[in-house]
């Protein structure tokens, strides 16, 4: 089978590569910078977004949040099955 990915390079205008679990932090960021974040139930989501800002908001169930994220924070998060999408 051929992979449509091998010979392309990462960008913001395609497809994310993985997608990849979060474990919500108040010290930690995320290993690799998420281009936007997928939540399987809803709630409320506390995160630092690329820009540096501290945002709280609230998803619905199995929400897409097209937002860069470094951190997605414990305190103030009720969501659960946080998943970050990621260019690898």
């Amino acid at each position: 089978m051929s992979n449509p990915f091998e010979n392309r390079s990462p960008s913001l205008r395609g497809p994310a590569t993985d997608l990849v679990p979060v474990v919500p932090s108040d010290l930690s960021n995320l290993p690799e910078v998420a281009v936007s974040l997928y939540v399987e139930t809803g709630g409320a989501i506390s995160f630092v977004s690329v820009a540096g800002g501290i945002r709280n908001v609230t998803v619905a169930n199995h929400s897409i949040l097209p937002v860069g994220v470094l951190k997605v924070m414990s305190l103030g998060t009720t969501a659960t099955g946080i998943h970050a999408l990621v260019l690898t």
